[in-house]
C-alpha cells in the first residue's frame, strides 16, 4: 500500500501546506494541537475539499484538483476512528458492530465478527448498551466497528485523547495487536510522543501547517525536531527482551552492542520493544562513576554537541551503534571539556527508561 498526499489549503488565518508519502504499518501524524493533523486527515478522508491537492492511493486519484476529481468518502473505503467513540446510543454493541458491515462492500472479504471481537477483547460486552461502557471500552468497540467496514485504509484522529491514563493503558496493548496482526494500513493522528513511540513506524512531524520531518520512527522521534516541548527531546532505541528477572522485578534489554535494565516485565524474552530514553534523565562522566544507584552506564563516544537554548547543550553519544541524546547545562559541558570524538560513559537512571 502506498498513500500519497499533497494539500495546500487555507482555514481562516492557518494555512496547511504539506505533503508526505506513506507505506504500510502505521504513520503518524504528530504534533502539537493546531499543527494541521486533523485537517490533513480529514481530506485524506474527504471530509474536506482542498484549495489544492492531490490524494493517491496505490495508483487510485482519490482527491485532484487540478482535473477536478472528488472521489465521495462514502466510496473511498476508509475506516475512520475519531476522539470519541460516537457509538450508537440505543443500539448494543453486537448491534453497534454489525453496523460497520453496511459499508463493507457487496461480494468483499470480511473479517469475522468473532475475530475481531477477539482481537479487541470485548468478548464480555457484546450485549451491553454503550452507557454501559468504559471509554476505553467505548474506544475498542469503535475500533471494531471501523474493521468490520473492510477498509482499505484506516484513519485514527486522536483516538485515545478523550482517556484518562488508566483507560489509555487500557487501550494501548489492543492497538499494538491490530498493526501487528491485521494487514490494514493506518494513519494515526497523535500528539502524545508515547503513544507514537509504541506505536507508528513512520513518523511524519507537523508545525504550523508543514511537515518539519519525516520517516523511520526511531529516527525521527531521536531527532530534536520531535520534541514537542524540552521535555520531550530524547532518543529512541530498538532492542529485544534478553531475560525477565520478576524477584526484582527488571527486565534487561539487548542493544546493538549493549544492554539496558528497565523496570517491571516489559515483555516475553525475545520480544522486540522500543525504549525512549529523555535526554534530561542522561548523565556524563569522563571516567566510569562508582557507588551509583542508577543501573544503566554506556560506555561511547561523542558526536556532536549543539546549543539547545537556555544555557544549555544537547550531547549525542554513540554507544555501540545505538545513539543516545544528554542535556546537560554549557557550563557542565565547558567544565568537562567535552568536544566530538571525546570518550564518555552514559548514566542512565532505570527508572527513567520508558518502553
Amino acid at each position: 500500500m502506498t498513500l500519497d498526499v499533497f494539500v495546500k489549503h487555507k482555514l481562516g488565518a492557518f494555512s496547511l501546506d504539506a505533503a508526505f508519502t506513506s507505506e504500510r504499518g502505521i504513520t503518524a501524524l504528530f504534533g502539537r494541537s493546531g499543527s494541521g493533523k486533523t485537517s490533513m486527515i480529514r481530506i485524506i478522508a474527504g471530509l474536506t475539499k482542498p484549495d489544492e491537492g492531490r490524494v493517491v492511493l496505490d495508483g487510485e486519484v482519490l482527491t485532484d484538483t487540478t482535473k477536478r476529481t472528488i472521489v465521495a468518502k462514502h466510496r473511498r473505503r476508509f475506516g475512520y476512528v475519531f476522539q470519541e467513540a460516537r457509538l450508537f446510543p440505543h443500539l448494543s454493541v453486537r448491534q453497534n458492530l454489525s453496523y460497520g458491515r453496511w459499508f463493507a462492500p457487496r461480494g468483499s472479504a470480511t473479517e469475522s465478527l468473532d475475530r475481531i471481537v477477539g482481537l479487541l477483547g470485548i468478548e464480555a460486552l457484546l450485549e451491553r448498551k454503550p452507557h454501559r461502557l468504559s471509554g476505553g471500552e467505548k474506544q475498542r468497540v469503535a475500533i471494531g466497528r471501523a474493521l468490520l467496514s473492510s477498509p482499505r485504509l484506516l484513519l485514527m484522529d486522536e483516538p485515545l485523547a478523550a482517556l484518562d491514563d488508566a483507560r489509555k493503558a487500557e487501550v494501548m496493548p489492543y492497538l499494538e495487536r491490530l498493526r501487528d496482526e491485521m494487514d490494514i494500513p493506518i494513519v494515526y493522528v497523535s500528539h502524545s510522543i508515547a503513544e507514537v513511540v509504541r506505536l507508528a513506524d513512520q513518523v511524519v512531524v507537523m508545525r504550523d501547517g508543514k511537515v518539519e520531518a519525516i520517516g523511520a520512527a526511531t529516527d525521527v522521534l531521536s531527532h530534536p525536531l520531535a520534541a514537542l516541548d524540552r521535555r520531550e527531546a530524547g532518543a529512541v532505541l530498538t532492542g529485544r527482551v534478553e531475560s525477565v528477572d520478576d524477584r526484582l522485578g527488571l527486565t534487561t534489554i539487548a542493544l546493538k552492542r549493549d544492554s539496558l535494565l528497565l523496570p517491571g516485565a516489559v515483555a516475553l524474552p525475545g520480544a522486540p520493544v522500543r525504549v525512549r530514553i529523555p535526554s534530561r534523565d542522561v548523565m556524563l562522566a569522563t571516567k566510569r562513576p562508582e557507588g551509583l544507584s542508577a543501573l544503566n552506564v554506556l560506555e561511547g563516544i561523542i558526536l556532536e554537541l549543539t546549543p539547545a537554548g537556555d544555557a544549555t547543550v544537547d550531547v549525542r553519544v554513540d554507544c555501540g551503534g545505538d545513539t543516545i541524546s544528554a542535556r546537560i547545562t554549557a557550563f557542565s559541558a565547558e567544565r568537562l571539556a567535552l568536544v566530538a570524538g571525546m570518550p564518555v560513559f552514559a548514566v542512565i537512571k532505570t527508572v527513567a527508561l520508558e518502553q
